[in-house]
């Protein structure tokens, strides 16, 4: 299982969780991601939205295997990724998959 730590996101994670995504300039679906998530962030207290830069980020791209953006990640609290997927997500899918990450 992976796991991420705040230093190799140069952000705080969320007390509870954190969804992580990882976008480029020219990518629309991005933009409407980063709202979703951040929509997401703010009902659920304790979660963290972080939208990483994949061009100026590549070390954590390869490491990671993104393969095409948007890819989000969810971190339980102790960074531990519980899912992801790529493309723009679904607020609901965003929520359930939350779901996984705060619970244990």
């Amino acid at each position: 299982m992976e796991r991420l730590t705040s230093g190799e996101l140069d952000a705080p994670l969320g007390e509870r969780a954190t969804l992580v995504q990882f976008s480029s300039a020219f990518c629309q679906p991005c933009r409407a991601t980063r709202r979703i998530l951040s929509e997401v962030a703010g009902l659920v207290p304790g979660v963290a939205h972080l939208e990483i830069d994949a061009e100026s980020r590549l070390d954590l791209v390869r490491s990671l295997n993104i393969l095409r953006t948007p890819t989000v990640l969810i971190l339980d609290a102790s960074g531990r990724v519980v899912k992801r997927a790529s493309g723009q997500p679904r607020k609901a899918d965003v929520i359930g998959a939350l779901g996984l990450a705060v619970e244990e």
